[in-house]
């Protein structure tokens, strides 16, 4: 099994940065590969960006390129979310999420990860 837990949510201004934390403890961060998604009220849980178990390779969804990072530090277990620029769109309940996907396969899909922290808010205000 797996934990994880995000924080570093919160309110913000448009415009304005936040830096996302998701810890994980129970076995190998290493083994796996981490993604964050995020959900707004009435919306589907959504993609948002990925990176591979040794941090060489980084997905995003179109709309966070350029203003969002995803990185690991996988000595501290710990995954990150830089945020930049942020827009009243941005608003929602992030959650970071751990998975083993097949080689070769980009990790962006809901059923690529197994384990799932219990979500941090972010609120952009306009």
């Amino acid at each position: 099994q797996v934990q994880l837990v995000e924080s570093g949510g919160g309110f913000v201004q448009t415009g304005g940065s936040l830096r996302l934390s998701c810890a994980a403890s129970g076995r190998t961060f290493s083994a796996y590969a981490m993604g964050w998604f995020r959900q707004a009220p009435g919306k589907e849980r959504e993609f948002v960006a990925a990176i591979s178990r040794s941090g060489g390779r980084t997905y995003y969804v179109d709309s966070a390129k350029g203003r969002f990072t995803i990185s690991r530090d996988n000595a501290k277990n710990t995954m990150y979310l830089h945020m930049n620029s942020l827009k009243p769109e941005d608003t929602a309940v992030y959650y970071c999420a751990a998975g083993t996907p097949g080689l070769g396969v980009r990790p962006l899909l809901l059923n690529d990860y197994d384990y799932w922290g219990q979500g941090t808010q972010v609120t952009v205000s306009s």
